[in-house]
């Protein structure tokens, strides 16, 4: 039983998923003190709540502190049963990060996956369902899986109510990858998405991403979304390489006006552009697990965000691995995963 101080380094969410994953591929139980204690609301909010049923369910497993505003949780796999899912926050909280948490021990079963999941798919603090399809896959994919992701309905705050499945096509182990270099950028695109509510919000936003990256207009598209259960808006920006794709995005709210929602996303974007790395900040933090799990591999990108460091710091707890970072030049850090020793 190993025990992790969830106040640890970042001190929210992420220590618990990245724990619930890897002890569902290791099989090694362990109790999460001080959940989310860097948080104003610490304890379990229904997103985490979800992530941890979800884990359970997938891990058949036995817990104790699965309620709301829990600080405790105590998590006893018994052995990961891959097959069909249907996993619902039952909030606008983040459906993308309970994928995140159920995904790896599914990517290495036996046997294939059909999963389900509902709540928000595009949420602020979180992964939108554009970035795990369009970035976070594809690189899984490289290291062997096949993952099929399909968005049937978007989900905003404050109603949530979205719904995405992914297939699995699972390995018996995951081929380490090494990304040092992204080459030439052969396809921009930037979607302005809006749910219930006047184009001309989507058009602004397109305005100031052309504004700043001088993206030409048939690389610009608004997306009028019919379906929703909430108004809601997002920007996502692609940046297609060579041998890697990122996606840049920001998330609208009330009382922030659209100019800023698409200044986030295309500020990010032009960094990841003029810093010449092929990884971003967020695939950094979300690529340490599967590496990890590979036994190796790399990477090259920007110093890593106390996110990301935090966690490494779990993933050392359940993985006999080693991160080994290097700075080959100012702005820019080296990545590399090998067995510990």
């Amino acid at each position: 039983m190993i025990t992790i101080d969830g106040a640890r380094g970042e001190g929210g969410g992420q220590v618990l998923r990245t724990a619930l994953a890897l002890s569902l591929v290791t099989g090694t139980a362990f109790t999460l003190l001080n959940a989310r204690a860097a948080r104003p609301n610490p304890g379990l909010r229904p997103q985490h709540l979800a992530a941890l049923l979800a884990a359970a369910t997938v891990g058949s497993a036995d817990v104790e502190g699965a309620d709301l505003g829990s600080r405790r949780v105590v998590f006893q796999p018994r052995g990961v049963r891959a097959g069909e899912y249907r996993f619902d926050v039952g909030t606008a909280g983040s459906a993308t990060l309970v994928a995140q948490t159920v995904l790896p021990p599914l990517l290495l079963a036996s046997v294939g996956s059909a999963l389900t999941f509902e709540g928000g798919t595009h949420n602020p603090m979180a992964p939108p369902f554009d970035f795990l399809a369009r970035a976070f896959f594809p690189m899984i994919e490289r290291m062997g899986p096949r993952l099929d992701a399909a968005l049937d309905r978007y989900g905003f705050y404050p109603a949530g109510a979205g719904r995405f499945t992914v297939r699995i096509t699972p390995v018996s182990r995951l081929v380490p990858l090494d990304v040092g270099e992204r080459g030439d950028v052969v396809r921009r695109h930037a979607r302005a998405i809006v749910a219930r509510l006047p184009s001309r919000i989507a058009e602004r936003e397109l305005a100031v991403v052309q504004r700043i990256l001088g993206w030409p207009a048939d690389e610009l598209e608004t997306v009028v979304v019919e379906r929703s259960a909430s108004p809601g808006n997002a920007v996502t920006l692609d940046v297609t390489s060579a041998r890697i794709t990122e996606v840049f995005s920001a998330i609208g709210a009330r009382g922030v006006p659209a100019e800023i929602v698409a200044e986030r996303a295309a500020v990010d974007a032009r960094d990841y552009l003029a810093t010449g790395v092929p990884v971003g900040r967020h695939l950094a933090d979300q690529f340490l697990v599967p590496l990890a799990l590979a036994g190796g591999g790399g990477f090259v990108t920007f110093p890593l965000t106390l996110h990301a460091t935090t966690n490494a710091d779990v993933i050392r707890a359940f993985l006999d691995i080693e991160f080994r970072t290097a700075t080959p030049r100012a702005g820019v850090v080296r990545v590399d995963v090998a067995p510990r020793g």
